[in-house]
């Protein structure tokens, strides 16, 4: 009986990266580093294994309960692969509250599990960009973390018209549903659950929802008038909320960075997670055909107290996925259509030049901070060309014995194709200097 093959497919809603995906993702993950250490933000990283006890506590039960892989160890212990990085980061902040020098500006490009359905924008393995600001308790904060989200689509060459930030705040929210609606606290929870997803159920199942939780007809349509007011007139209705002076610095402070166009007070955003606190957003992709969510955030005041008694140290931050963020490049041909300008250099070989003058020579340009590499194998000159032109290779080196003896090599530009001679001794100077000319 012959033995079964075993798959050549990933685990579903998982992903092969091969070198050409490997250069794009390296080249926005890159981007995205150069952006945030811009603006002082400092990368971090934390474990895939945590407690499941970790999520069930903050993230919320669909979150910990449903779309969460967890086992339970040798040691009897409960563990779960990490479904997003906010509670990681907050227990790390609060293992060293002490010796930290707050307010801390952090970021993290950590890959994530999510037991989901896999569809466009959201599979079960994704690398989510983490942005997050510990210590100050003041909208500063959160609009640091907002110019950094605009910051870092704009870095890629999105323009206003491409994306829109909508921005509202969960005291706020809370305390208009309670004056709206007449609600306890715990029914205003159960309310902003079915808000969250208003955009993403038939109106009749919103209405029947609202309904079973109290809701009149008068009082639904006093709801439903708020998704369309601005931040003004929404705050004129609870002036005494401090979520709704929250918004008006926030949208006065953008306003004066010269942001306000890219943002919209939306009372629809709340944020499903159970942590948030404060001022929520989300970045919509405004494109037809991609109109969607495409990452969010917030306030979280009160998540590092899970772990040490009394600790009062806010939180605000945001997470990207890598999946979202490369569907809006396309969707906007965002993407590069050559990921590196640098040079890639192969060096032909030939028998008559002795293997050891080749190594030499590669030696030299790798040390000179050129890619450079020499052909594995013994192949015919066409052959080898046709090798560097597939896999990407900018330009070839070609030294044969009449060149060797010269202290001469030839170099050819395989995009141009053309060719010029030059002494070994020029050759890495004139490689660094193509690459200068490419940035």
């Amino acid at each position: 009986m012959e033995t079964p093959k075993l798959p050549t497919q990933p685990y579903k809603g998982t992903r092969d990266f091969y070198p050409q995906e490997m250069r794009l993702r390296n080249w926005f993950f890159g981007k995205i580093r150069k952006t945030l250490e811009n603006a002082c933000f400092e990368e971090y990283d934390g474990p895939m294994l945590e407690s499941l006890s970790l999520y069930a506590a903050k993230s919320g039960a669909e979150l910990a309960g449903e779309q969460t892989y967890h086992f339970e160890d040798r040691g009897g212990r409960h563990l779960a692969m990490r479904p997003e990085m906010t509670p990681t980061v907050a227990r790390m902040v609060a293992a060293k509250m002490g010796e930290l020098n707050f307010p801390l500006k952090w970021f993290s490009i950590p890959n994530m599990y999510r037991y989901e359905r896999p569809q466009r924008g959201r599979l079960r393995e994704f690398w989510q960009i983490n942005v997050d600001i510990f210590g100050c308790d003041t909208y500063e904060a959160d609009l640091e973390c907002i110019i950094s989200a605009i910051d870092v689509l704009r870095a890629f060459g999105a323009t206003r018209d491409m994306f829109t930030v909508h921005i509202n705040n969960r005291r706020f929210f809370n305390d208009v549903i309670a004056a709206v609606a007449g609600v306890d606290a715990e029914t205003g929870r159960k309310i902003s659950k079915v808000v969250d997803h208003k955009g993403k159920v038939p109106r009749e199942l919103y209405e029947k929802e609202l309904t079973a939780l109290g809701l009149d007809e008068e009082k639904i349509a006093a709801i439903d008038a708020l998704y369309g007011m601005s931040v003004r007139d929404a705050a004129a209705l609870c002036p005494a909320s401090s979520g709704a002076a929250e918004l008006l610095q926030l949208f006065t402070a953008l306003e004066e960075a010269g942001l306000r166009d890219y943002c919209v007070f939306d009372f629809g955003i709340v944020r499903g997670l159970d942590y948030y606190t404060g001022t929520v957003f989300e970045v919509f992709d405004n494109a037809p055909e991609n109109n969607r969510a495409m990452f969010g955030g917030g306030r979280y005041d009160n998540l590092v107290g899970l772990f040490v008694n009394n600790a009062k140290i806010s939180g605000v931050g945001y997470g990207m996925g890598d999946v979202t963020l490369e569907n809006f490049l396309t969707t906007h041909d965002l993407l590069p259509h050559d990921e590196s300008t640098a040079p890639k250099v192969l060096l032909t070989r030939f028998d008559d030049v002795p293997y050891a003058a080749y190594l030499a020579l590669a030696g030299d340009l790798r040390a000179a901070g050129v890619s450079a590499s020499l052909y594995l194998g013994n192949k015919k000159f066409g052959k080898q060309l046709d090798y560097a032109v597939k896999n990407g290779y900018t330009h070839a080196v070609i030294m044969g014995g009449e060149e060797y003896a010269a202290d001469k090599v030839k170099v050819k530009d395989l995009g141009a194709r053309q060719e010029q001679l030059l002494s070994r001794a020029e050759l890495a100077a004139f490689f660094k200097e193509t690459a200068r000319k490419k940035e």
